[in-house]
């Protein structure tokens, strides 16, 4: 049984979220919880109304909520009639990292997927800053999917990888089972100005080499120190349907995320994006 969140603030690009979801989950038993957290609306009028007013004005918001949730559960019904499926929503009053958090602890949720952008996010941008904060804070795989994105049978993941960290095997299983479902080929890239690995990461190699015994998997090693550069030069050359990326600490990928935005590093991703946390569940 698969358990998947999907925060929505009910913008095109998290339905376009939600269309993925649905597909690329569609063989599989899964509950789907759509969460919509509120606060800012509510918030911006605080200061100049009085308690009751206030609170009158959140359980009008809350009440909108909850019906454009259900508006947007028939909507799904429509177009992804699967008996496999089970649909939830929840509307709350909250900050959304907080109540994503919540809900993912609460029901041990496997996969959170939302859009890389909200509805209010500037178009130039590739990850709006919702999105960003839950890839930051979230403890748990975030799948991010661009607005226009369309095509959901991944048959090429690219999964960067310096080897130095373990990894866990519920979240790599994740990645091996889209990886099944769909025979996908996937890339494991390492870049390194040093040509061997050292005994750890031999070690690590041969855990993801065991976790991905049921897929097509290749290893490539990139002379170099310039990461970035390795990943964008092999989405561009490969047929890459799918990047995954580990965010734990001292990771490339945190890096990128704690100077704000992955605009300032230059990471170009205009395709699915699942960050594994690497977190103990």
């Amino acid at each position: 049984m698969r358990k998947i969140l999907i925060p929505t603030d009910f913008s095109e690009n998290s339905m376009n979220a939600v269309k993925y979801a649905t597909e690329l989950f569609k063989y599989e038993r899964s509950e789907i919880y759509l969460l919509h957290a509120f606060s800012d609306s509510v918030y911006e009028d605080k200061a100049r109304l009085a308690d009751a007013v206030f609170e009158e004005l959140q359980q009008k918001a809350l009440q909108k909520a909850k019906d454009d949730l259900e508006e947007m559960r028939k909507q799904i019904l429509s177009f992804s009639p699967n008996p496999k499926h089970n649909l939830h929503t929840i509307a709350e009053f909250g900050l959304l990292v907080d109540s994503v958090n919540d809900w993912v602890e609460k029901e041990n949720i496997d996969a959170v997927v939302m859009g890389t952008k909200g509805e209010t996010a500037d178009k130039k941008i590739t990850f709006g800053s919702n999105t960003l904060q839950v890839i930051k804070y979230v403890k748990c795989p975030v799948l991010a999917i661009p607005a226009v994105y369309g095509d959901v049978h991944p048959k090429n993941l690219l999964f960067p990888t310096d080897y130095q960290l373990p990894y866990k095997r519920r979240e790599l299983k994740l990645v091996s089972s889209i990886a099944k479902c769909f025979v996908s080929k996937m890339d494991l890239l390492y870049v390194s100005k040093f040509p061997s690995l050292s005994l750890r990461q031999q070690d690590n190699k041969k855990f993801l080499e065991a976790s991905f015994c049921d897929n097509q998997i290749n290893f490539h090693q990139v002379s170099g120190t310039n990461v970035t550069k390795a990943i964008n030069s092999f989405i561009i050359e490969n047929p890459i349907d799918m990047l995954v990326m580990v965010n734990t600490r001292h990771s490339y990928l945190e890096k990128i995320l704690y100077r704000s935005t992955i605009e300032k590093i230059g990471l170009k991703i205009d395709i699915p994006f699942l960050v594994l946390q690497n977190l103990p569940r």
